[in-house]
């Protein structure tokens, strides 16, 4: 299957090409050229399937016109070795449990996916010389996912960089602790510069010539795409507890920069019966005004108690544009207006402030026993307040309250224990590398170090 680019200037390229590069050369995102359906008999057993059963079949969709099944079977089954539970929060509400994984957050399942297949195609594509240099901006979960999921890769180096004094102190150190191959830059500014640096380098001619550069963030397809899994998974594990294929079904996607929701859309795509989504935002809701507006007016991050979700510039827009037909220049299907109208269709927004997620967080608890970390409590809210008659709700508990403790406690008054996958990076040195916002500071570190 071909992969094309969001700007659609860009050559079409195979999906060695498009994991390998993660950003098209007109700086668009690689989507790829058509969604392929899944069989209704798929849909019809799902719930007697393992979660690793299904995930091979929806990647098998993706990349089984690249990867021989073998192959993709082993790096499928390789990068799911925990499991996701469905979990009933009250009689319509289930939580999605995305933090059984080795860092205790969703995006475990996109990194080591990404980091099997990355491996994979290194090895056969010469251009690399064997050797890749990963670049990822983080904003808390996504660095300590990549850094793990590709910790002793052979022949890939990761660089991570993350905003000062905005993750986690549990965040921190499972990414600034490892050493092997993992770089850790400690960038003074907010998620959106340690996100421009990555795209500038992604730009530089002469750091592409020298250096094979990619990114694991949600910009490259074989981050997001793998996260269509689980959407499959809780709806199968959903049907089995009711006994029954449910209808209405709304997903709710606590959203930062887009690449969580965007792959519950491409399952939607593919025939996952969902209804309709949620997007809940923290107080960077720029989705949310779109969703009221129709312009898209990105704006300065500001910092919350969701801080994974801190983004004012979410670069997976321009897929959720694209995969409702309203793609950018010369192949633009339809205008921005029925773009927008195709996508209100599909997606409703909510919006949350602190002292909001704080509310959500306590009633969570008092309510329905469920203890919710800050990013969880803003899907939960939101299927609270807008789940309609008949529907069932899902929220995706993105990552365990444990890895934010320290804002988690004082919120509903009692202590979360900290897993044991948690409990050993504690133990670990922080090493990091300071780092200015300024691209020719981040260019000289990347020209002197990798």
């Amino acid at each position: 299957m071909k992969y094309y680019s969001t700007n659609r200037t860009a050559p079409e390229v195979s999906l060695s090409d498009a994991v390998i590069k993660g950003l098209a050369p007109d700086k668009g995102l690689y989507m790829p050229e058509q969604i392929r359906p899944l069989p209704q008999s798929f849909f019809d057993h799902i719930q007697d399937l393992t979660l690793q059963e299904i995930a091979f079949e929806v990647a098998r969709a993706f990349f089984g016109d690249d990867i021989p099944e073998a192959d993709l079977k082993h790096i499928v089954y390789d990068t799911l070795q925990f499991d996701i539970p469905l979990v009933r929060v009250n009689d319509r509400i289930y939580s999605l449990e995305l933090y059984h994984g080795p860092t205790c957050a969703f995006k475990d399942v996109g990194a080591r996916f990404m980091a099997r297949l990355l491996s994979y195609f290194v090895k056969q594509h010469p251009s690399t010389k064997g050797n890749v240099h990963v670049l990822v901006a983080t904003s808390g979960d996504t660095g300590s996912a990549v850094a793990n999921g590709f910790l002793g890769v052979p022949g890939i180096d990761v660089t991570v960089l993350y905003p000062q004094g905005k993750v986690s102190e549990i965040q921190e150190k499972q990414f600034t602790t490892l050493g092997q191959n993992i770089t850790a830059l400690e960038v003074d500014g907010v998620f959106d510069d340690c996100q421009r640096l990555v795209k500038e380098a992604f730009m530089d001619q002469e750091l592409n010539e020298r250096f094979f550069l990619t990114s694991a963030n949600s910009i490259n397809v074989a981050r997001f795409l793998p996260q269509a899994f689980y959407y499959f998974y809780g709806y199968a594990q959903l049907k089995k507890q009711l006994g029954t294929a449910i209808k209405d079904v709304v997903i709710c996607v606590p959203s930062g920069n887009f690449g969580n929701i965007c792959a519950g859309l491409f399952g939607a795509k593919m025939g996952l019966p969902v209804k309709r989504f949620i997007a809940s935002n923290n107080a960077n809701d720029i989705f949310f005004q779109y969703l009221g507006s129709g312009h898209y007016n990105p704006r300065a991050t500001q910092a919350t108690l969701a801080n994974a979700m801190d983004v004012g510039d979410p670069s997976n827009f321009a897929r959720i544009v694209n995969l409702f037909g309203g793609g950018q220049q010369k192949a633009q299907k339809i205008t921005p207006e029925e773009a927008h109208s195709a996508i209100c269709q599909t997606i409703s927004g909510a919006t949350y402030n602190d002292d909001q997620i704080k509310a959500a967080m306590q009633a969570a608890l008092r309510n329905d026993g469920y203890v919710c970390d800050p990013h969880g409590a803003c899907g939960y809210q939101a299927l609270v307040d807008g789940l309609k008659e008949g529907e069932i709700g899902i929220f995706l508990e993105t990552a365990h309250p444990a890895k934010f403790k320290d804002t988690v406690e004082p919120i509903i008054g009692q202590s979360v224990a900290i897993p044991a996958t948690l409990q050993k990076f504690m133990q670990g040195t922080k090493q990091t590398q300071p780092m200015t916002k300024e691209f020719s500071d981040f260019k000289a570190f990347l020209m002197k170090n990798l």
